[in-house]
């Protein structure tokens, strides 16, 4: 099993239903330029998931769309 370092995800991210604090992501998945977190509120068991994009000017980078 892969083991995360916890030290640089996102915690006590806001319910976005209730507004509780929620330890931290139920999943995690990167990909080009972007991470997404799905979250769960345990308190009302809403779930959502948030997007962080990142800006790369990296001119090797793959184009957004052709």
């Amino acid at each position: 099993m892969a083991r995360l370092d916890l030290g640089c995800l996102p915690q006590g991210n806001p319910c976005a239903q209730c507004g509780k604090p929620i330890d931290s992501p139920e999943w995690i998945e990167s990909g080009p330029g972007r991470t997404s977190y799905l979250w769960h509120c345990w308190a009302c068991d809403y779930q959502f998931e948030a997007v962080a994009f990142f800006d790369d000017h990296d001119e090797h980078s793959e184009p957004l769309a052709a």
